[in-house]
């Protein structure tokens, strides 16, 4: 076996493990049943993961099961005792502990106080220092993506799949840039129709680039939180800033850029760009600020 289909080998094996965990994340997950899904040693598989991951299959687990309650808790009115089962814990005593060992405080509180409420605020008249957006222009971004449908939250999965990937791989050097591609508006969709695409960026001309982000000005808000609890920032920056910015968002999808690695930091310490894409300031007959350039292949969500 070569070394590049060796590779290539366990970047498949990997991908169904991580496949597998979305899927039954409601479940148990035994050791050995996935030890079957990556065609690997019983003894040895887990160990290949860890090194590929950085993490443990137990440590994947709770940390996508505690991102799926924290949006509950954030953008829902479901009794956190509802939550809680719903995350796999046998009672509210033990997931309080955990959520809050991990979010910086319990649940309930968690609902009243998260990182979610500054944006739920009446805003001032004009953005002010507690949200501040800067305008960049932004040159041509080239990735490599894997494209996921299905609830925005979920996109999870196509980064783990493509970490995976890319772990086995020398010609991807790290740290990685990891990027979001988010399509459509969630408000005004069913959320198993949701496009998006999870990118890492590369160099032009990187033979397992397949996705381009076109380069132009973006209004850029740097939020500060767990990703769960995001809607709110985005309900500020288009509802609030763009109205009044005097700014028109060009057709193109937004793009969020994650600055730190949500399996070693802590979700309150999170930071993640989110860059809304400009046209023309409005009344401006000029040119339009974005280049004309590809966004992602056509076929990529049939």
């Amino acid at each position: 076996m070569s070394a590049l289909t060796g590779r290539i080998d366990y970047a498949e094996r990997l991908r169904r493990v991580t496949a597998y965990i979305h899927d039954h994340l409601d479940e148990p997950l035994d050791l050995s049943r996935l030890a079957d899904v990556a065609c690997l040693s019983a003894h040895h598989w887990h160990r290949v993961y860890h090194a590929v991951h950085g993490e443990t299959v137990a440590a994947t687990v709770k940390r996508l099961r505690l991102h799926r309650a924290a949006g509950y808790i954030a953008h829902g009115t479901m009794p956190i005792a509802e939550v809680a089962r719903s995350s796999g814990y046998p009672n509210l005593q033990s997931f309080t502990r955990i959520f809050k060992s991990v979010y910086g405080m319990p649940p309930a509180r968690y609902r009243e106080q998260g990182s979610h409420v500054a944006f739920r605020a009446p805003p001032p008249a004009a953005p002010g220092p507690e949200h501040p957006v800067t305008i960049e222009t932004w040159p041509t971004q080239h990735a490599i993506g894997v494209a996921h449908r299905g609830p925005y939250m979920g996109i999870g999965r196509g980064f783990e799949i493509l970490l995976g990937r890319l772990a086995t791989r020398a010609d991807v050097p790290r740290p990685w840039r990891m990027l979001g591609l988010y399509f459509d508006d969630p408000a005004a969709m069913e959320p198993a129709a949701l496009r998006s695409t999870a990118c890492v960026a590369v160099e032009h001309g990187h033979p397992l680039a397949d996705t381009v982000i076109r380069g132009g000005v973006y209004a850029v808000l740097r939020y500060r939180g767990p990703y769960a609890s995001m809607h709110g920032a985005y309900r500020w920056l288009y509802g609030e800033w763009l109205v009044r910015s005097g700014y028109e968002a060009a057709d193109a999808p937004v793009v969020e850029e994650y600055l730190n690695d949500p399996r070693s930091t802590p979700p309150a310490q999170l930071l993640t760009d989110i860059r809304l894409p400009l046209t023309h300031a409005q009344g401006n007959a000029g040119p339009p600020l974005f280049k004309d350039a590809p966004l992602v292949p056509s076929d990529v969500f049939k």
